[in-house]
């Protein structure tokens, strides 16, 4: 694949935020032009899809996600992470195997859970604990312990043996579902590979080469079986993406776009980015562009913590000034900042753009 002239490291950071900021639109529309749409349980203020949403759909308010779901030809899946794809994505991703096989009795158990969901049609969780009472308790990975029931049924998702239906006080609820055979020749799993790896890039882009073999290698989460036709791909990124020596690292990007194009334009506006939002997600690119380092420190020790608990990066101008951590205190919206610089910008433009950028988010959380 032919190199684009060298384009500048500003022309990247220009080129990153420009592609994926793209005009708000419809929500369908939006999550078509994403491909993946990182989701996380954590609401503070609100849950990462809605964060990362909000900024690319018109007039979208927090949970619209999820009232809608049963109604877009969606799907809740894995990619590189745990999110929601188009429901055309599935045929990439299933039958999916997992690296680690039940046992046994873990299989039989999981067979008979199945089949009751299958008689049973959209199935609420609290029905399976129920009825599977007696599979007991797990420890939790994180401290704890968890129904045994429940992590068979996230298994049986996983394996594309059930499906998100929708979600009710935002608990999954579960139907069967079945997949087709996916074909196992060579070429067959060569084009899965590159169709996986393709919607990375598009979504990601650009990536320093290290990022790329990152996502990579996270892909073994949604395609764990054609890991090997994904290190071929990647080993062949020259011949397929755009790509350019830049800053001392190889930069890779879909090979239709062209980074140095005048059509990258960043508004003045600031924005409240959720941590997995795509210009943020990769921390190594973060550093390169910005120049300082991004923390999400939820699982932090409150005493260890730099930046706060959910701490929202703030991009303005093009540049990353800091970050914020907003709070929905009896139904007001709160806010701290932090500045990489260690300063807030002085003059009227800065409080204008955060004054705005707040009551945005205000309306999006139906905050007063």
């Amino acid at each position: 694949m032919p190199t684009h002239p060298f384009p500048s490291l500003d022309e990247l950071r220009r080129y990153a935020i420009a592609r994926s900021l793209f005009k708000p639109t419809t929500l369908p529309a939006a999550i078509r032009k994403l491909g993946f749409v990182q989701a996380d349980p954590m609401r503070a203020p609100a849950r990462a899809q809605d964060l990362i949403l909000r900024l690319r759909v018109r007039d979208y308010r927090a949970g619209d996600l999820e009232q809608r779901y049963a109604r877009l030809q969606i799907e809740e899946d894995c990619l590189v992470n745990y999110g929601f794809v188009e429901r055309k994505t599935l045929a990439l991703l299933h039958p999916r195997q997992p690296r680690e096989a039940w046992d046994a009795k873990t299989q039989a158990d999981a067979e008979q859970m199945l089949e009751f969901v299958r008689g049973r049609g959209a199935t609420h969780p609290k029905h399976v604990l129920e009825a599977f009472s007696h599979h007991g308790r797990m420890p939790g990975y994180w401290g704890g312990e968890l129904n045994v029931s429940t992590q068979l049924l996230d298994g049986l998702h996983y394996r594309g043996l059930l499906r998100v239906q929708r979600r009710d006080s935002g608990t999954r609820v579960y139907q069967h579902v079945a997949h087709p055979a996916q074909a196992q020749t060579p070429e067959a799993r060569r084009l899965r590979a590159e169709a996986l790896l393709d919607m990375v890039v598009a979504l990601y882009a650009p990536l320093p080469s290290a990022s790329l073999g990152y996502l990579a290698t996270l892909l073994r989460l949604g395609a764990p079986d054609i890991q090997p036709e994904i290190r071929q791909v990647v080993k062949a990124a020259k011949d397929r993406y755009g790509h350019a020596l830049v800053a001392g690292h190889t930069w890779y990007w879909p090979a239709d776009e062209n980074p140095r194009s005048r059509r990258h334009v960043v508004d003045d506006g600031l924005r409240m980015l959720a941590p997995f939002d795509p210009i943020a997600w990769d921390r190594r690119r973060f550093e390169a562009f910005w120049g300082w380092v991004y923390k999400f420190e939820a699982y932090v020790p409150a005493a260890k913590r730099t930046m706060g608990h959910y701490a929202l990066p703030l991009l303005w101008q093009g540049q990353m000034l800091g970050w914020a951590n907003l709070k929905l205190v009896q139904g007001r919206l709160t806010h701290t900042l932090g500045f990489a610089a260690g300063r807030r910008p002085t003059g009227a433009a800065f409080k204008l753009a955060l004054d705005e950028e707040l009551e945005r988010m205000r309306v999006f959380l139906g905050a007063s």
